[in-house]
């Protein structure tokens, strides 16, 4: 059995395959906040596996305190972690980052599995993830990385403006065309920057390729934008992936060596 790790900025994501088994149905996650339960969280879902892991592979973006965190977790089960990091290629995806080892190994992660779900022949594809940072990733129909956008997710975008200003609140309400009170006006202004921002690489996706991309999207915050993603752009049908971090690392564990 291997585990599977996606470590962002405020949770990690766990998972796990097996040969015989396949891979697990759904995805574990543990906040990463307070730092010092992490090691006990994880170390109680280990106990909970069906059988004793061999090895773990996974990405880590949150920094080198909550890698060794977890690296004590899974040597208390006699179990390595290798962290996958950017490269120029791998599988069949391109890496046109400048330079390649520049790229979030999560975003790297990502593009594998993306990759992963659209085998052989395929439209330019567009990965939007809305988690504590929202990034809008174009892979082209050759399995380029063309680059992409980052930008603050819909809460980090909410809390900046309840911190940065004296007299905005941290706002919970509704989108609406035209806001009449200050937590609509937020709210509305959040999601409008989201889907604003995934409009305009879609379009330049659509004038580059000379195709209609396909929306692939992920992230707790797609909840939050999804109407005005699909009003905004009503031709395009997003397509949700549960985790396509996980799936890039698992196809990298699949590997041979």
């Amino acid at each position: 059995m291997i585990i599977l790790l996606d470590v962002g900025n405020s949770r990690v994501k766990l998972g796990w395959q097996h040969p015989s088994m396949g891979r697990e149905p759904t995805v574990h996650a543990i906040s990463l906040q307070p730092l010092d339960a992490l090691t006990g969280a994880l170390t109680k879902w280990l106990d909970r596996l069906p059988m004793q892991p061999t090895a773990a592979m996974g990405v880590n973006v949150a920094g080198n305190v909550v890698a060794q965190a977890i690296g004590t977790a899974l040597a208390s089960v006699g179990c390595k972690i290798q962290w996958i990091l950017p490269s120029a290629a791998a599988l069949d995806v391109q890496n046109g980052y400048t330079p390649p080892t520049q790229l979030g190994a999560d975003r790297w992660a990502a593009l594998l599995g993306l990759a992963g779900h659209f085998p052989g022949a395929h439209a330019p594809l567009i990965l939007a993830t809305f988690g504590t940072a929202t990034t809008i990733d174009t892979l082209s129909p050759d399995n380029i990385f063309q680059g992409g956008l980052i930008l603050p997710g819909p809460a980090l975008m909410r809390q900046s403006l309840a911190q940065g200003t004296a007299n905005l609140p941290l706002a919970d309400s509704a989108s609406n065309d035209y806001p009449k009170h200050t937590l609509q006006a937020i709210a509305s202004g959040v999601v409008a920057a989201q889907a604003g921002a995934v409009l305009r690489q879609c379009q330049i996706a659509r004038k580059h390729f000379g195709a209609d991309p396909i929306l692939c999207v992920s992230g707790g915050g797609w909840l939050e934008v999804e109407v005005e993603v699909r009003r905004m752009m009503p031709d395009l049908n997003p397509v949700f992936l549960i985790n396509p971090v996980l799936d890039g690392v698992a196809r990298l564990a699949n590997q041979p060596g």
